[in-house]
């Protein structure tokens, strides 16, 4: 958030300043709660749009919780990159939303397991809005079975859409980041690199190796000016989470202390948060949202 103010800086300059007028001709409770409010009004308005002239490339944005990452991103007035693979209607109809709302957003194909396809997507964005300043990692896929029933090409397809898809998204998108010296990278993975799930080891072991990954990268940036964090979402319906069984979504809802199913705005809020500079100490670190899943196991 350049030309903004940090809020404890803020508070700290109200409270000297309160300190110095009491001094001399005092200061009512009154007017310290109104200067207290301005600051607070203040900090509210520059984190609503603390990435104005900022682009940021979401993959896998055109439905789920990529699309609602875009939107939120947008809103903080960010240029956006929708990326996509299959979707097409679904991407223009995310970008017609962005700019409905008085936002710039670009629709962009391409398949994150291949490195060209990743190479042109970053150009494009490039092209068409000068930057890159945030990348969001959000493409993933499922191929659920049993490892005794697994073929090869369920395995390879899961580790190279959610794995490699993340390094050759992250890597293309470091020239940028690292020749203006400022970026944001968010991974999103999942509780299922901690906690296994049945049927789902290609899945688990892909969403484990970008926590590894993310931590590594989060090492090589920092003094770059460049932070590198992971996302790990509990349950949240999206399209990859609509073939759970009734039984086990029972069950899963049993085990949460929340008592209720995340949202894709939870996840798109701590975006938000993970992209400002409030959060610019905040690196290689795995944030669980998941209604208390696994507070337990930590």
């Amino acid at each position: 958030m350049r030309g903004t103010c940090c809020p404890f800086r803020l508070l700290l300059s109200a409270w000297q300043y309160y300190v110095r007028i009491s001094r001399g001709i005092g200061c009512s409770q009154l007017m310290l709660y109104k200067v207290c409010s301005r600051i607070q009004t203040q900090s509210t308005e520059n984190m609503e749009r603390h990435l104005t002239g900022k682009t940021a490339l979401v993959t896998g944005a055109s439905r789920g919780i990529g699309r609602t990452i875009a939107l939120h991103l947008a809103g903080a007035g960010a240029n956006v990159a929708i990326n996509y693979q299959v979707n097409e209607e679904a991407a223009h109809e995310t970008v017609a939303q962005i700019r409905e709302e008085g936002g710039n957003a670009l629709a962009v194909s391409g398949d994150v397991r291949d490195a060209e396809a990743v190479k042109s997507v970053v150009d494009r964005t490039l092209e068409t809005f000068g930057e890159l300043h945030v990348l969001v990692n959000n493409a993933g896929i499922t191929k659920d079975t049993l490892v005794l029933k697994m073929r090869d090409d369920d395995w390879d397809l899961v580790i190279d859409t959610n794995l490699r898809g993340a390094f050759l998204c992250t890597r293309a998108a470091l020239r940028p980041m690292l020749a203006q010296r400022w970026g944001r990278i968010i991974n999103i993975t999942s509780v299922g690199w901690l906690v296994g799930n049945p049927g789902q080891a290609n899945y688990t072991a892909a969403k484990a190796g970008v926590v590894a990954f993310t931590r590594s990268t989060a090492v090589e940036m920092g003094s770059r000016g460049i932070t590198v964090n992971a996302i790990a979402p509990g349950y949240i319906p999206t399209d990859l989470t609509h073939d759970i069984p009734p039984h086990l979504m029972d069950r899963l809802m049993q085990k949460l202390p929340i008592k209720r199913a995340g949202t894709p705005e939870e996840i798109a809020a701590l975006v938000m948060y993970l992209t400002s500079d409030a959060a610019a100490y905040i690196t290689g670190q795995v944030i669980h949202i998941d209604g208390g899943l696994t507070a337990g196991l930590l």
